[in-house]
């Protein structure tokens, strides 16, 4: 029986607690009960860990496509996703499909009876099911919020960890002070393992120094790439990502595995990874989309900008943020004065309004609009007779790029990711 992608969705919510309901619980003694009670499937399989903030998407988007050239067969977990959740799991980029995820997912709900798994941990579970099952050589797992208790680190053989750049988030799970979300983030490094980091604030970089200390364990430091590598993500800083990726590739050369650098070049430079700085149309009008969702991530996209055509005429930015993010510092290091932003909510998220923003943010109230979706916003820029230029920004959410992409702009013409 063909299993449609909404109903997988629907039928998801029904299987598991939605997080509405049951909220935040991180822990890793679900995660591991049910890991066991299924054999344990992957302990032998090597995997590359990716911890961090901001870039751990694009990391694992690197490595696995660098992989796949290399002819190693990968599989890969990723979050969040855009359109469905089989975006999460994959085997030499290839997405699993819909009945490939139910049948995973009953598999382990049959086995774990009484044991509720949140919606990660499951996916999680199903990964390394699906993984087994393909008998992968390697796996590159992206941590989804933390490290310390993450269901990704429940896994036993991570000798390589990728550690992407390290900033406040999620705050209210991880800790106030960077220091205290760096050791959170930190606690992922194993004994003897190999970390891998681009430039990392001072405070961060003491936390993971001591934590490689402690574990006796190896870190190299990593240089953004420079303009003599092509690569397929947009941005100055897919450079420090694809730094961070090629010496994480160069590490696995211990373990058996030489990859040349003319499959890394030809891994990175035709990499793809939806809804970062990706440049697409709505109605055969230019749009620019980014899941920034963070002060640092937003940071990085204001310095982006400076990089388009006609930028200093105002940039009109298309703004959902969720209720439990730093919405203030956002918009203070995005609006510059020629700009104006579009405050919307992000379908079945709590969300910033306009006045809130405005309330917190007074300076910048003249520059905020409001409308109630993302859609009415475009009709009325379009209706108005001459498009903004720069095209509009969609961003402030991965969750409102990917409600974009469920109703208008599907940018997965198949399940195969382009390699």
């Amino acid at each position: 029986m063909n299993i449609s992608t909404s109903n997988l969705n629907n039928d998801l919510d029904d299987l598991i607690p939605s997080f509405k309901l049951k909220g935040m619980n991180l822990s890793l003694a679900r995660i591991e009960n049910a890991i066991n009670k299924m054999g344990n499937p992957c302990k032998n399989i090597p995997a590359i860990q990716i911890a961090g903030t901001n870039g751990k998407g694009s990391i694992a988007c690197f490595l696995e496509n660098c992989l796949v050239k290399a002819g190693i067969k990968t599989g890969c977990t990723t979050s969040p996703h855009l359109i469905n959740w089989c975006e999460r799991i994959r085997v030499n980029g290839e997405m699993i499909t819909d009945k490939e995820l139910r049948e995973a997912i009953f598999s382990i709900n049959s086995l774990i009876k009484g044991d509720e798994l949140t919606p990660f941990e499951l996916l999680i579970a199903s990964a390394f099911h699906h993984f087994s099952s393909k008998d992968v050589e390697l796996m590159v797992l992206e941590v989804g919020l933390g490290g310390r208790l993450d269901a990704t680190t429940i896994h036993p053989n991570r000798p390589i960890i990728a550690m992407a750049s390290i900033s406040k988030d999620h705050c209210e799970h991880l800790g106030k002070s960077l220091t205290e979300i760096a050791q959170e983030k930190s606690a992922v490094i194993t004994k003897g393992s190999t970390i891998i980091s681009a430039k990392q604030n001072s405070e961060v970089k003491k936390v993971l120094e001591k934590a490689v200390k402690k574990n006796n364990a190896k870190i190299t430091w990593v240089k953004p790439l420079s303009k003599n590598w092509k690569l397929g993500l947009k941005g100055n800083i897919q450079r420090e990502n694809a730094a961070v990726a090629k010496a994480a590739l160069e590490s696995l050369k211990s373990f058996g595995w030489v990859i040349n650098n003319d499959q890394i070049k030809k891994g990175l430079a035709s990499a793809s990874w939806p809804g970062r700085l990706q440049k697409t149309n709505w109605e055969n009008l230019p749009l620019l989309v980014d899941g920034a969702h963070n002060p640092d991530a937003i940071k990085q996209l204001s310095k982006e900008r400076l990089t388009w055509e006609d930028e200093d005429k105002g940039v009109t930015w298309i703004i959902g943020i969720q209720k439990n993010k730093d919405s203030q510092t956002m918009l203070r290091y995005l609006l510059k004065a020629k700009d104006l932003a579009w405050i919307i909510p992000i379908p079945y998220h709590e969300s910033w309004d306009k006045q809130s923003i405005a309330n917190n943010c007074p300076e910048l109230s003249h520059q905020l609009y409001e409308s109630e979706g993302l859609i009415e916003v475009l009709k009325h820029l379009r209706s108005k007779g001459e498009w903004p230029k720069p095209p509009p920004v969609i961003t402030g959410s991965l969750y409102l790029i990917g409600d974009l992409f469920k109703k208008t702009i599907n940018p997965f013409k198949s399940s195969k990711r382009s390699f």
